[in-house]
């Protein structure tokens, strides 16, 4: 009889202020949601304490589930370059804290989480949180949404090696359209229209 393989898996939303965190266990195609929450940061005080925060609390969360894989949202673009910047370091001290023991990272653009588990590039962070429930992974609207987003960085990891039994099939929405690689002379013959002829 083959054995079902159960993974944990630790989701982070990066935040300087607030930090969306989940633990989702997955077994064979089942998902369960561990733990749902946020860490909020004190703003009145430095970033490089802030910092200091992130990585013991995440270092503890690790300690007390044992996940197996780190999943993140990566930072995108904003107006505001130092904005991303701090993201970013948010990341990275995540990851830092996760390699410290042992635990392999994958991150995906918010764009990615939100097809994943929507269908829909562009959805709202309470669209996102409203599939979530209809998945049966979350019960009830969590404070902040920045927690969901957690759940849903976890849940888009897991579509990534297979479709889950949730109840509701959000993963098709997680397939990418297949794109195909032209040669240039194929490339040319599907597109004579564009071909000039000397």
């Amino acid at each position: 009889m083959q054995t079902v393989k159960e993974e944990i898996i630790l989701g982070i939303d990066p935040g300087t202020n607030v930090m969306g965190y989940s633990f989702v266990k997955k077994v064979g195609k089942k998902l369960e949601l561990l733990e749902m929450n946020v860490l909020k940061l004190n703003t009145k005080v430095e970033m490089s304490t802030r910092m200091k925060t992130i990585f013991d609390f995440v270092l503890q969360k690790i300690d007390e589930f044992k996940p197996d894989m780190l999943a993140l949202e990566a930072p995108f673009y904003y107006k505001n370059v130092q904005s991303m910047l701090k993201l970013g370091r948010v990341q990275g001290i995540c990851i830092a804290a996760g390699l410290s023991r042992d635990i392999p990272f994958t991150e995906f653009p918010p764009k990615t989480v939100k097809q994943a588990i929507t269908g829909n590039g562009n959805a709202s962070k309470e669209q996102v949180e409203k599939m979530l429930k209809m998945m049966g992974l979350i019960t009830e609207d969590p404070k902040y949404l920045d927690a969901s987003d957690a759940v849903a960085v976890a849940v888009c990891y897991c579509n990534q090696s297979q479709k889950l039994d949730t109840g509701v099939n959000a993963q098709v929405a997680a397939k990418k359209p297949k794109t195909k690689t032209l040669s240039w002379a194929a490339y040319v013959n599907e597109h004579q229209n564009r071909v000039i002829k000397k």
